[in-house]
């Protein structure tokens, strides 16, 4: 059996960190469970139980312990926790992975998003040496395509009808940074 992936804690700057996710987080998976799109878009749950948190949590720890991918809690230097990153690996054999984000609404527009991911690709690319890293950002969202360009990935294409969210299949803007474009 393959050794679980360590999640490690990297410096992102700008006043943020990224660690491993622990139960005292359960206050953000709560505030996150309360927003009309993270749910939609994530496992978090909605409603929040106490219970159903608790899942949440476990589940980001077996992501490392079946080796699908890091997730990391981006919290404040104060250690707020206020969204998550993750790298997925689905399909390292291929030379890709992807990169997903969230940040509860109280946070937003401090720069949590683009600093986490900053964090993530340069981390991915130099030390893990992963080829490509793509994500997938809905057309209307426009504080996540800011955060895609700020961290230099480049926008590929429209795929239409490429992923469900909530009860219908959305178009996805495709975006990709390659190794050598660092």
């Amino acid at each position: 059996m393959e050794q679980p992936l360590d999640v490690p804690e990297l410096a992102a700057g700008g006043g943020f960190m990224l660690r491993e996710w622990r139960l005292s987080d359960l206050p953000l998976v709560r505030e996150a469970s309360e927003d009309d799109y993270i749910p939609l878009i994530t496992t978090v749950p909605s409603p929040y139980t106490e219970s159903a948190g608790v899942a949440f949590v476990e589940r980001q720890w077996g992501r490392a312990t079946t080796r699908a991918g890091y997730t990391f809690v981006i919290a404040t230097s104060a250690g707020r926790p206020v969204g998550q990153v993750g790298l997925w690996l689905d399909n390292l054999a291929q030379g890709r992975a992807s990169l997903g984000y969230w940040v509860v609404k109280a946070a937003r527009g401090q720069g949590a998003a683009v600093t986490a991911v900053n964090a993530v690709v340069a981390w991915a690319l130099r030390d893990l040496r992963i080829p490509r890293l793509e994500l997938w950002v809905e057309p209307w969202n426009t504080a996540s395509v800011r955060t895609a360009e700020r961290a230099g990935f480049h926008r590929e294409g429209l795929l239409r009808g490429w992923q469900r969210v909530g009860d219908e299949r959305r178009d996805m803007f495709m975006y990709a940074l390659l190794n050598d474009e660092l």
